[in-house]
């Protein structure tokens, strides 16, 4: 990866999280994002940027480019726009990286939103071809003759729904499946929950957040975490998508809300870096995997599992050489299966194809400063709040220190990268 120029990380800033329908629900995507890019812009003016979202929008295409014009960017400066799930912004960091050159490309603005609050219904394809046609006529006659082929069946509304496409079950029974086969326990799953919103609180009230989040309006912090999250009023909440059999472990206190919110990051060369304020957090990017696995036979949100032991093999690492672990949190159960396959020796072995030992999980060493069961998951900004959280926390650690940013995918894709402290 660094056979041209070294790449780095440099923290960016977001809004604050809030769940779907709560206080940032007035904002679409593109009203979201653009506070952040603003900010952004204040620091400096980027080479190119690349900006994502999930969920469909018929009112842009190119969301990226709306964006900038919107904040206020130099018109010059080149947009696009990506997807991938939950990796969005992350795998929109893996692009710009491929494309800073250390000749005139140095410095890219990267981030992601999703208005959750804000998703627009469509027509069905037959109504929407029908009104095409309709519009098509001619003559008075032509008109009135498409107007008997209309049929009241074909007037269907379509909502995106968040559910794979191929396989019909959301993300939620998915990983309910998954839970099942790596037998992993409620109370397991709980702890992961309340640790998570421990830990995001303490942060909050440490300042670490301070220079991370900006606000949106009268919403200065996220609204997620919970200070009064126990145990006991975890374990009283019932299963969320499996609620027949009596074996559901995933509740709505274990699995990661709806969430409004955008984020960003910057993606720079070591010239680039220079054109930053020099206390922006920074840290350089030794390598990165994208992962994809077959759904259809495997736990949807399983690539990690196989991608984390590669991307440690090349770099002859261990699990307990990395001292910063930042692990998508979209539910409990995930995080634990990923966990339970990088220290299953024959899974390492016969599904990542890594023969090294790796050895044991460091569980202290993961989301030290909260995770998006607490401070929520808006899918296409999940990954730039939880690089520009990993690099805050690995620059002020010691030169040398390692972290990995693991992030799974619908559509059994994953993202990851390992870091360095350099």
């Amino acid at each position: 990866m660094a056979d041209k120029t070294d790449i780095w990380l440099a923290a960016g800033v977001r809004t604050p999280f809030a769940k779907v329908d709560g206080p940032l629900a007035g904002h679409d995507a593109i009203g979201l994002s653009v506070p952040v890019v603003k900010a952004m812009l204040d620091k400096a003016r980027p080479d190119f940027a690349v900006w994502g979202t999930v969920i469909p929008n018929l009112t842009f295409s190119n969301l990226a480019r709306e964006v900038l014009l919107d904040a206020g960017a130099d018109p010059t400066i080149p947009a696009f726009s990506t997807v991938m799930a939950c990796s969005t912004s992350m795998i929109g960091v893996i692009e710009a990286a491929g494309m800073i050159d250390g000749r005139g490309r140095d410095l890219a603005l990267v981030g992601g939103v999703e208005s959750m609050s804000r998703v627009q219904v469509g027509m069905s394809i037959a109504f929407s071809d029908w009104l095409k046609g309709l519009q098509q006529a001619k003559t008075p006659g032509a008109k009135l003759a498409h107007l008997t082929r209309f049929k009241p069946g074909d007037l269907k509304l379509w909502i995106p729904k968040v559910a794979n496409r191929t396989t019909g079950l959301s993300m939620g029974e998915h990983t309910e499946i998954t839970a099942k086969a790596w037998k992993l326990s409620r109370t397991d799953q709980d702890q992961i929950a309340f640790e998570s919103h421990q830990s995001a609180v303490k942060a909050w009230d440490s300042g670490f957040f301070d220079d991370l989040v900006i606000p949106i309006g009268a919403v200065k912090r996220d609204t997620i975490p919970r200070k009064d999250s126990t145990l006991e009023k975890l374990a009283k909440l019932g299963p969320a998508f499996d609620k027949v059999s009596g074996q559901g472990t995933l509740t709505a206190g274990n699995s990661s809300p709806l969430t409004d919110g955008a984020a960003a990051i910057w993606v720079a060369s070591k010239a680039g870096l220079a054109r930053l304020p020099d206390t922006t957090p920074r840290v350089k990017v030794v390598d990165y995997e994208v992962t994809a696995i077959d759904l259809r036979h495997e736990g949807l949100l399983m690539a990690p599992a196989y991608g984390v032991p590669r991307l440690l093999a090349r770099s002859g690492l261990t699990l307990g050489d990395i001292g910063l672990w930042e692990i998508h949190e979209a539910f409990a159960a995930q995080v634990l299966s990923h966990i339970a396959a990088w220290t299953t020796p024959a899974f390492v072995r016969d599904k990542a194809g890594v023969t090294a030992d790796l050895g044991a999980f460091p569980r202290e060493r993961m989301n030290p400063t909260g995770g998006s069961l607490a401070i929520g998951h808006p899918f296409g900004a999940t990954g730039a709040r939880i690089l520009s959280q990993a690099v805050k926390e690995l620059a002020s650690r010691p030169r040398g220190e390692k972290a990995i940013v693991s992030i799974c995918a619908d559509g059994g894709q994953g993202t990851m990268m390992l870091l360095e402290n350099a």
